[in-house]
């Protein structure tokens, strides 16, 4: 097997045992992050009813830091998922540092308000207006939702992969690490085969006189024998 096809088929078993960073082909990815919009209308008694769409699914409430994310969002809740005018943010408001911070954690480094902060934020949550792309504050005590956006960060906790993908991905790390095996030795085979297949012999070194004849020497005389 020459050395291109070896190095070809190692290439495609290691393709082929890439996983997918997001849990699933219904997520979108974009800046290192996975987006998904659950379409479920969901009774809302507080917004952790909300939190936990995206939590069991390994994720969280949506947060956005840059300009450029919260246009790929807008984007793809127009086009893509058809969401709702009015996106619940997965953000709140601390009373106690008297800020907005998200949900996972994440620092607040961006922010596209469409208004000014009021005099009491209580129970105030925010929104994102998908008509506009701006962010408005309101009440968070709504009583259903048409959706949730979730997201989660790359890569993706694998522990929130569903029995399927993980079967799927340990046959197909199995599959790529048993066909390197195989490779390494019929590459192994072949070498070994094409050096003993070629294994030359030279002829012994004949001596001038291999005519048959022979010369003796008995005193100062020489004569040649001739040999049968």
């Amino acid at each position: 097997m020459p050395h291109a096809a070896l190095s070809s088929l190692l290439l495609l078993s290691l393709v082929t045992a890439i996983v997918p960073d997001c849990p699933s082909s219904t997520w979108v990815q974009f800046q290192g992050s996975c987006y998904a919009f659950l379409q479920v209308t969901i009774n809302v008694e507080n917004i952790e009813d909300v939190r936990k769409q995206c939590t069991d699914h390994g994720a969280d409430m949506v947060s956005i830091h840059n300009e450029e994310e919260n246009a790929f969002i807008l984007d793809a809740l127009q086009k893509r998922w058809k969401g709702p005018d009015d996106l619940l943010l997965g953000m709140f408001y601390d009373t106690d540092d008297a800020t907005f911070k998200w949900f996972d954690h994440s620092n607040m480094t961006f922010d596209k308000w469409a208004d000014e902060d009021g005099e009491d934020l209580v129970d105030t949550c925010g929104f994102l207006y998908t008509k506009t792309g701006e962010w408005r504050k309101g009440n968070c005590e709504v009583s259903s939702l048409e959706g949730t956006l979730c997201k989660a960060a790359i890569p993706y906790d694998k522990k929130y992969l569903s029995d399927n993908h993980i079967l799927i991905s340990t046959l197909v790390i199995a599959s790529t690490v048993t066909l390197a095996v195989l490779g390494a030795i019929i590459w192994f085979l072949y070498r070994r085969n094409s050096r003993s297949g070629f294994t030359s012999f030279s002829p012994a070194p004949q001596s001038p006189y291999s005519d048959g004849c022979a010369l003796v020497v008995a005193d100062d005389d020489e004569y040649a024998v001739q040999l049968d």
